[in-house]
């Protein structure tokens, strides 16, 4: 169909590879649960935007390129390593902002969900985040050469099929996110303490992917 071979094994694949947690989840579903549906998925159009640039990159080429060119995927990944550490470090400053709150005044009556901090940004913070990963890139190119027929004419067209069957699940899983870390969010709000937690546990997630990032190879 369109230059795709073994679609349905694809799909099933797709969806799998989604549901593996990432640091792009992980952030929606952060900044859906501290801010709210509109938020989260501002920040999940970011993270679609991001991919689908990825997406258009890999059917270009630009992963062969830095697959050759180790000097330049170094470069990246250890910005995007930073990136992430850079993320986590600002979460654990949340976190520890909200532990001393609680012992300030734990008896203190729930808030509502703070103005959005304009320094985050949660649309391009996301962006940034699908952006800084080569090693998605690398991946994508692995993943989708297996189901591209070589000797179907426009390979652009195949790669348009494969990149939309990915977003879509992309799409499913992010709004699933954001549902439920909203329906969260009153909870983390009567206590501080799960609110705390919840966003150290998350922070260190940042903090480990950014160490796999910056020990990833190209092989």
């Amino acid at each position: 169909m369109f230059g795709v071979v073994h679609y349905s094994t694809y799909a099933i694949g797709a969806l799998l590879i989604v549901l593996l947690p990432g640091p792009n989840s992980m952030y929606v579903l952060s900044v859906a649960a501290r801010r709210g549906v509109r938020t989260g998925f501002r920040s999940a159009c970011g993270v679609f935007l991001g991919d689908t640039t990825l997406i258009v990159l890999t059917s270009l080429g630009a992963a062969s390129l830095l697959k050759a060119t180790p000097l330049v995927f170094d470069a990246v990944k250890l910005v995007g390593a930073a990136y992430l550490v850079y993320i986590g470090y600002g979460m654990l400053k949340s976190a520890r902002q909200m532990w001393r709150e609680r012992k300030a005044d734990p008896a203190a009556a729930p808030e509502a969900a703070a103005p959005l901090d304009e320094r985050e940004r949660p649309f391009r913070r996301a962006l940034v985040i699908s952006l800084l990963n080569p090693k998605a890139i690398l991946f994508l190119l692995s993943f989708f050469v297996q189901f591209v027929d070589p000797g179907y004419g426009p390979h652009a067209l195949s790669f348009a099929i494969l990149g939309a069957t990915l977003q879509l699940c992309s799409v499913l899983y992010l709004t699933t996110l954001i549902l439920a870390g909203t329906a969260l969010a009153n909870a983390f709000r009567r206590r501080r303490r799960l609110s705390a937690g919840l966003t150290t546990g998350v922070a260190a997630l940042f903090i480990g992917f950014a160490a796999k990032l910056a020990t990833a190879s190209t092989s």
